[in-house]
């Protein structure tokens, strides 16, 4: 398997996970590396008309997740541990999290992640360990949804 299909496969996994339905982000993933964006609006605010930080962790735990992931092509990765920053408060507006792996070695990922409101002011960072886990990829939703050609060759790639 390439590099890019691995990529794209991920990229295929987080849109079948069932919790992006409500979230609706775009993700792309490259080398030690995973972008997020979600366009936020009232559905993601607490009660004082902000963006709630679930959304701030979501974004930056998942681009430092799927980071981690591009280095990984047999099992899914976990989240041991992830600390988060809230730096600066948004309403409104398209959020984009940016993730990379900045250490890593046989048994543990560490990747930081940032996240920018639609103007790149700096409204949150996170940064995390992340392990191999047990479950393989091929197990994983819509890790092998994606296929390069389509699903022209019938086959599972």
């Amino acid at each position: 398997m390439t590099q890019a299909l691995h990529f794209r496969r991920l990229e295929s996994m987080y849109q079948a996970a069932p919790i992006n339905e409500f979230y609706r982000p775009d993700m792309q993933i490259s080398e030690a590396e995973a972008s997020i964006t979600i366009e936020v609006d009232e559905k993601h605010h607490h009660s004082g008309g902000g963006v709630h930080g679930s959304v701030y962790f979501k974004m930056l735990d998942d681009a430092a997740f799927f980071a981690a992931n591009s280095l990984e092509e047999k099992v899914f990765v976990l989240t041991t541990s992830f600390t988060t920053y809230l730096t600066r408060p948004v309403a409104f507006g398209k959020l984009t999290a940016k993730g990379k792996v900045v250490n890593r070695n046989k048994s543990q990922f560490i990747a930081e992640a940032v996240l920018y409101d639609e103007q790149d002011n700096e409204i949150g960072r996170g940064n995390g360990i992340f392990v191999r886990g047990k479950l393989p990829l091929t197990d994983a939703r819509g890790y092998l949804s994606y296929e390069p050609d389509g699903g022209k060759s019938g086959g599972q790639g």
